[in-house]
């Protein structure tokens, strides 16, 4: 399980803010990456999240909980 959710986050960033290509410039990529996480984070709705951004569900999380995905111990 949790390959597959690193393999759809992988997936994510690959297909939806173009990063399947190799970029040769480091800072390049690292300029990529963190636009990619900014805008995954701040600006992209999940439905998961009902539609909303990571950001405000962090911001919330107190007044409404949502399901976690989390491996439970054993």
């Amino acid at each position: 399980y949790e390959n597959a959710v690193a393999e759809r986050i992988n997936g994510i960033l690959k297909y939806e803010f173009g990063l399947k290509n190799t970029i040769r410039n480091i800072e390049i990529a690292q300029k990529m990456i963190a636009e990619a996480v900014n805008i995954y984070n701040n600006k992209r709705l999940h439905w998961s999240l009902d539609l909303k951004t990571p950001q405000i569900v962090h911001k919330q999380y107190d007044k409404q909980p949502y399901k976690s995905y989390a491996k439970k111990a054993a």
